[in-house]
């Protein structure tokens, strides 16, 4: 029987966590009343390709996850949230909406702009609702959830499967681009190998997307339960330069010619919703006083760090981003904490003349060559070793069940979390031998 007790049940047993790249426990997110309900399925960063792919392949089960989401959580109401550019994603989710089983189900079409899936702005182009500044879409009366999350928790409580899977974008300079379903715990570097190697010899690979992912050189970097892609690009790229530098040089760059133009604050999303957030003035403090304190450095604490102020709109070519996610890993490690400043809100009466259209965001990260719809890799993924994070979600890391030398199947609990603790259980995600035990478990086929 589907009740809230035992769809969370199932949820929490298969270590079902945010897809779209948080990796809050989606068991914890389920425990609440609301009235609605959000399918997140914008595919927000550019060139990632995945979420549409699923939307295509595979509607009823990602309806029945939303469906699923709505009993549990008492929403009358239930929108599956998506791009008007994916007209095949569209033309199939619609087709299965209209049937009897999902009533309350509509679907929404977003503007082809960045970033459309941020939680809190795709809350305000839905449900014309501004969620408050450092708050959550719980706060406004709904829930979101990205529609790969929606697929594990219908398998979760209909078919009790684990999270042992990801589907991912492989693009760049990259032989074949592909959208793939890969065990968790794979290396970056087979990933690459399945799409065919490196088109040239000098790159790094950007993993998530290319605005708020993290760069890596090592190819044994495994991907969790919240990587949405591998993106090869060269070396000097504009991307990965401004990803690698070094924390201090930044600061020190940000000091000395941030020229306080306000361009970033003018295309803030959060400051287009109204929040207090105006980067510019951080950037100002940062350039006349040592150290962290200061209530306009507290203001870093609300950025989503989406990466416009740096990718797109500072003139000068500086990283309020980065600098306000060093500010915030500093506060946040003190304990500091920022109280939201507002009870009510007013979005910018600009702010649909600014909003990022994709396509020139893409040009101006020079990736539009890179801009295409990847076939489904549906070949054989020769697997022969994992390394599997005990920590791949917010909260705790998982507490390892296993010892050196174990036995265990695909979908065997590995790590474990206190019963009420914050966290999320991991499985393995093939079959074979332990072979080491430490902050990730490493599975020999």
């Amino acid at each position: 029987m589907e009740t809230r007790e035992n769809i969370i049940k199932s949820v929490r047993a298969a270590g079902v966590v945010g897809a779209g790249g948080a990796g809050f426990p989606t068991h914890v997110k389920l425990n609440a009343d609301v009235e609605r309900v959000l399918g997140n399925g914008a595919s927000c960063e550019p060139l990632l390709a995945s979420d549409p792919y699923l939307m295509e392949q595979h509607p009823e089960l990602i309806l029945r996850g939303l469906h699923l989401v709505m009993k549990c959580t008492g929403a009358v109401r239930g929108d599956i949230c998506l791009k008007g550019k994916h007209h095949q994603a569209m033309d199939a989710l619609e087709e299965i909406a209209g049937d009897s089983g999902f009533d309350g189900i509509e679907i929404f079409e977003l503007q082809d702009f960045y970033p459309a899936g941020d939680e809190q702005v795709l809350v305000y182009e839905v449900m014309k609702r501004v969620v408050p500044e450092g708050g959550i879409p719980l706060q406004v009366g709904c829930v979101v959830s990205n529609v790969e999350t929606l697929l594990n928790i219908m398998r979760a409580v209909d078919d009790g499967l684990p999270v042992t899977e990801r589907y991912l974008t492989v693009t760049g300079e990259v032989e074949r681009p592909m959208v793939v379903k890969v065990p968790i715990g794979i290396s970056v570097g087979q990933i690459i190998d399945l799409a065919g190697g490196m088109n040239i010899d000098d790159c790094k690979v950007v993993l998530g997307g290319p605005m708020m992912g993290q760069v890596t050189s090592d190819m044994s970097t495994p991907v969790t339960k919240t990587t949405s892609g591998v993106i090869v690009l060269p070396g000097d790229h504009n991307i990965i330069a401004g990803k690698i530098k070094d924390p201090e040089r930044i600061r020190r760059i940000t000091r000395t010619i941030c020229c306080q133009c306000t361009r970033c604050t003018d295309l803030c999303p959060r400051n287009l919703l109204g929040h207090t957030l105006e980067p510019h003035k951080i950037m100002r403090q940062l350039g006349w006083q040592e150290g962290l304190s200061g209530e306009a450095l507290k203001d870093a604490l609300i950025c989503s760090e989406c990466g416009i102020c740096e990718k797109y709109a500072c003139p000068m070519m500086i990283s309020p981003r980065e600098v306000n996610a060093q500010i915030k890993r500093e506060l946040l490690a003190n304990g500091v904490k920022r109280p939201a400043r507002k009870s009510e809100y007013r979005p910018s009466l600009f702010r649909d003349e600014r909003k990022i259209p994709t396509k020139r965001l893409m040009e101006r990260l020079q990736i539009s060559r890179y801009d295409d719809h990847p076939e489904y890799f549906t070949g054989e993924i020769p697997v022969k070793e994992v390394t599997i994070p005990l920590k791949q979600h917010l909260g705790i890391p998982a507490v390892p069940v296993v010892k050196v030398g174990n036995r265990i199947e695909k979908g065997d609990i590995i790590g474990e979390i206190p019963e009420k603790e914050m966290g999320a259980r991991v499985h393995a995600s093939i079959s074979g031998t332990v072979i080491s035990v430490g902050d990730a478990v490493v599975i020999r086929r």
